[in-house]
């Protein structure tokens, strides 16, 4: 059933979200405090400009953690019979501060899509940016079936895959899988801030797989980590005792004195391990374990294409794909994710094409 949907906020999310609804059929309009953000959205096909005729059954409110909760207070009023819901990452906050507006808040269920880029904005809106995303949808105790169904169908009809959460239990998980990796990640990488540049030259895969999402929006984070600060500061501390542990065995190494020392940096290696095997897998599938097949792909225009041209040839699925560049190098390693079943076939197959497997 088509849905009639505003969507206040023409951001990266706003906009993804409407071309997506759009693309499946849904009348979607569009507002943004920004003439220019809102026409750039409509020319990307997320949705038209109202023209006063507007009877939202659902409006969206994708604007910033420290606003959302009185823009959604302010939707409520404006549409009695709509319901409304917010894509903040935070939802404590926003659900505090729309109480504290007043309105009809049985109308009003938060929701969370996990997706984004590290480029914001409306050009760097995507249709199937939420495909195969978690989409969280947040009800309160107040909130209405008929408020958790209209969310619950917006996620579903934009990609998601759709699970529902409190908003305390929403905060306190977001903040480990996702709010301080972002910490974690921005602490690393402003560690190469006073190093050389000879040795910023030697960064490999591992400090840019570390450091990925370090390339943030710093006032979008602020605002999202003084949204969660009780759940994050919670992660952080728990983070500060394990660090402390391995300071002090370092230390106790340095000093020669290493009893104990070289259990605790494994301990922190393996839990690493355990924690890492819990993240799903392909499709929010449950993890497995793949085979990687190596390949040294020549840096020229056209060779990666051909890799992943013979990788199909050879009628084996991709499951992962990562490349790396070798240092000073005119070739790059493109580690191929595959079902172990199939490796030994794809690498004889790659070798017999005239690739060079590395490992």
């Amino acid at each position: 059933m088509s849905l009639r949907v505003r969507i206040v906020g023409t951001g990266l999310i706003g906009t993804s979200l409407g071309i997506a609804l759009s693309r499946r059929g849904h009348t979607v309009t569009l507002s943004d405090p920004s003439p220019t953000a809102v026409a750039l959205a409509r020319d990307l096909g997320a949705g038209a400009l109202p023209d006063g005729s507007e009877d939202p059954e659902l409006v969206v409110v994708a604007a910033p953690p420290d606003v959302a909760g009185t823009v959604v207070a302010d939707e409520l009023r404006r549409w009695p019979g709509a319901v409304v819901t917010d894509v903040a990452s935070v939802k404590v906050a926003v659900l505090r501060d729309v109480e504290a507006a007043g309105g009809d808040t049985t109308r009003y269920a938060g929701s969370h899509p996990m997706a984004g880029r590290e480029r914001s904005g409306a050009v760097a809106a995507r249709g199937d940016l939420f495909d195969g995303r978690a989409w969280v949808v947040v009800p309160h105790p107040a909130s209405s079936e008929r408020a958790v169904a209209l969310v619950t169908q917006v996620g579903v009809e934009a990609g998601g895959t759709v699970s529902v959460m409190s908003p305390e239990d929403h905060d306190a998980a977001v903040a480990v899988v996702s709010h301080v990796p972002q910490v974690a990640a921005s602490l690393v990488a402003s560690r190469l801030r006073s190093v050389s540049d000879s040795a910023a030259g030697l960064s490999g895969q591992g400090i840019r797989d570390v450091t990925r999402i370090a390339a943030s929006d710093p006032q979008l984070w602020t605002q999202i980590l003084a949204g969660n600060a009780p759940a994050v500061r919670r992660v952080l501390d728990d983070l500060r005792g394990e660090l402390a542990e391995v300071i002090a065995a370092l230390e106790h190494l340095e000093q020669g004195d290493g009893v104990g020392a070289r259990e605790v940096l494994a301990r922190v290696v393996a839990h690493g391990n355990t924690g890492h095997d819990r993240i799903p897998g392909k499709h929010g599938a449950a993890p497995t374990t793949y085979a990687v097949v190596t390949a040294l792909v020549p840096d020229e225009p056209g060779e990666l294409a051909r890799l992943l041209h013979d990788v199909g040839d050879a009628g084996v699925n991709l499951e992962d794909l990562h490349l790396e560049h070798g240092l000073g190098q005119p070739f790059g390693l493109a580690e191929i994710s595959v079902l172990p079943g199939v490796a030994e076939r794809l690498a004889e197959e790659l070798e017999a094409r005239g690739w060079r497997l590395h490992g």
